[in-house]
């Protein structure tokens, strides 16, 4: 599992939700992943300390600041870019969707028993995400 955190101002994705501060996360399910290993990796990226603190350090998690996440399935975090053959990149060590929506489903669980709000855009379907990334501050995040 592959993620893309983005502390953003604002975030949605259409068809989808919409959050004001927080995170978007765009997260990518490999083949081999499982639902125990989505809950890790919600915990994990909840509890990033990416907020700033009163002294600007990077010293707070969502979980602190309350904010929202919108999460945004995104097989092609997943690709093989070593491009051994050619300039195409290998998606094969994607998850394929019946496998993959719902351990989706279990991250964004995931994220709402920690106590989090959680927006998503539509499992499979080609989506407008926009953002205003507060920072920047983008983390690529894997367990």
């Amino acid at each position: 599992m592959r993620a893309v955190v983005q502390r953003v101002a604002r975030a949605s994705a259409t068809p989808g939700g919409a959050i004001g501060a927080g995170l978007c996360v765009l997260l990518g399910v490999a083949d081999g992943d499982d639902d125990e290993a989505a809950a890790r990796f919600a915990t994990k990226v909840a509890r990033l300390r990416i907020f700033e603190d009163d002294g600007g350090k990077f010293d707070r998690s969502l979980l602190d600041t309350g904010g929202a996440a919108l999460v945004v399935s995104q097989f092609t975090l997943i690709a093989d870019t070593t491009l051994r053959k050619g300039t195409r990149p290998d998606f094969s060590g994607a998850a394929p969707k019946n496998r993959a929506e719902p351990i989706y489903n279990r991250f964004c669980d995931a994220l709402r028993e920690l106590g989090v709000q959680v927006e998503t855009g539509v499992f499979g379907a080609r989506m407008q995400v926009e953002l205003v990334n507060d920072g920047p501050v983008t983390i690529v995040a894997e367990i």
